[in-house]
Formats: C-alpha cells, structure tokens, sequence
C-alpha cells in the first residue's frame, strides 16, 4: 500500500504540472536531453579507447 500512495503522488504531481509546460519548452528539453546523452556516449567510447591504450 505503501507504494501505491508513492506512485499515486508522483502520476498526481506530473500530471498536475504536464499543461503549465509549453510545447516549445518540452521540444527544447527533449532535444537537450539528447545531446547530452549522445555527449555522455561519445565521453564514455573515449574513455574507454585511452584506458586499452595506456594497458597495452
């Protein structure tokens, strides 16, 4: 029960705030959030390319 009024209070708040956000500002939050995944992939292959270059 305990997890039901956890998840009924967060779909309630989300759901209470979803027609205060704009079009244009979800627009702009999903494309940021997508550079900054595309930036966390690339910093994580280089990463991982200069770790095999310093063991060899």
């Amino acid at each position: 029960m305990h997890h039901e009024l956890k998840l009924g209070t967060a779909v309630g708040t989300l759901l209470s705030t979803l027609p205060s956000i704009g079009t244009d500002e979800l627009f702009k939050t999903a494309v940021l959030a997508a550079i900054g995944a595309t930036v966390s992939f690339a910093v994580s292959m280089l990463l991982r390319r200069l770790r095999r270059c310093r063991r060899r």
